[in-house]
């Protein structure tokens, strides 16, 4: 099968990997001052997980879990928003599945629904608009979140019922971009990192220009990787070539999808519906200038922000992570999933306490997938 057989080629991937080690070598990283690569992207994490990456790759090359799963980074208080709005009596609330179980202060949504709330999972927005369509009595809302990836579809979601005119469709906009936060882990002063595995999805909305700014003012190289245990091996093989070369560049491994200027067509219908928030809350990291977007307001209309007197237009309600979840550390590097003393414990995919592990993107899901890590549990006296 052309351009999946070929990344999932054992010869290719042994090659890959041999010229890593040599590198790795050449610029004299080690187990104790090892290089540090961030990959940006939840689907990378898993890739590196699932196909054992991290075990094949050499001691002195070390793994970053970035903020990419947005579902992992959705603060509580976000959550707690969105059963307010599903125990309204009037609303179908729609969400994506993986939102489901992501826990707020009170309760999930998932919770809620057993509780007896109308919340409904869908597969795309378009199903969203079709229940307004088909129940005009009632008010469907839209948990719209997700990075660059998925904001053109909601976007255009928005422009056709302005278009249609359905006054009972609205977006909970909770969607957020992956530049901004980049600079923020950049900004760390506690951050170690010397180079990115940059996020192909992303890549394919918005290109190569957004992350210019990691190579020209920070001096670290990135690289945009596909989803296949070759394009990642060779990802991080092109960051070493950087670094041993003394460059800092944004490169483009991911050729084959990701075009350098982005999807023109997704672009002009983001910039029309949407516009940047003066800051966002991200759950573990806090607030980041310029990371959210907001409906524009000549489509205050489809904005249930603004319909119904929740979320940044009331202000800002910061939730604390609770006692001992170590979701903010696992996502800014400062520490692996199994390191949290929940991990495991009191945080598993059955019963999650932190969104990390709840997302099929989240690094902490992966690592109790993949990892062959389990803690142990202490016998019951």
């Amino acid at each position: 099968m052309k351009y999946t057989d070929e990344f999932r080629d054992p010869a290719a991937a042994k090659a890959v990997l041999a010229e890593i080690e040599r590198l790795v070598g050449v610029i004299g990283a080690t187990a104790d001052a090892p290089i540090y690569i961030m990959e940006i992207c939840g689907g990378h994490t898993h890739a590196i997980f699932r196909y054992g990456l991290d075990k094949l790759t050499p001691t002195g090359l070390e793994f970053i879990h970035g903020p990419g799963c947005p579902v992992c980074v959705l603060p509580m208080s976000r959550v707690d928003e969105c059963v307010e709005l599903a125990e309204r009596p009037d609303v179908i609330f729609t969400t994506f599945g993986d939102a489901m179980r992501v826990p707020g202060t009170r309760k999930s949504l998932l919770q809620a629904k057993a509780d007896g709330c109308d919340i409904r999972m869908v597969y795309s927005p378009l199903d969203a608009l079709e229940l307004a369509r088909r129940h005009p009595d009632r008010e469907i809302v839209f948990f719209a979140l997700g990075f660059e990836t998925t904001t053109p579809s909601t976007a255009l979601c928005v422009q056709q019922a302005a278009a249609e005119g359905l006054s009972n469709f609205s977006l909970f906009c909770n969607h957020i971009t992956v530049p901004p936060p980049i600079k923020a882990l950049l900004d760390d002063p506690h951050m170690k990192l010397d180079g990115f595995v940059g996020p192909g999805h992303v890549s394919m909305v918005i290109g190569l220009e957004p992350y210019e700014f990691i190579a020209r003012d920070y001096q670290k190289p990135i690289v945009v990787a596909g989803f296949e245990p070759v394009d990642l091996l060779q990802s991080v093989l092109m960051v070493l070539q950087q670094i041993r070369d003394g460059r800092a560049e944004v490169e483009n491994q991911y050729a084959r999808i990701v075009p350098a200027a982005g999807n023109p067509v997704s672009i002009a219908a983001c910039e029309d519906v949407y516009e940047p928030r003066e800051k966002f809350e991200w759950r573990g990291l806090g607030e980041i200038d310029k990371s959210g977007l907001k409906i524009r307001e000549k489509y205050a209309a489809f904005d249930a922000e603004r319909k119904f007197g929740i979320g940044y237009s009331k202000g800002n309600r910061q939730t604390p992570e609770p006692e001992d979840c170590g979701c903010g550390d696992v996502m800014t590097g400062r520490i692996k999933p199994h390191q949290c003393p929940q991990f495991g414990k009191g945080c598993t995919p059955e019963q999650p306490l932190g969104a990390l592990m709840v997302s099929s993107e989240g690094a902490c899901a992966a690592y109790y997938q993949y990892g062959g890590i389990r803690p142990e549990v202490e016998p019951a006296a």
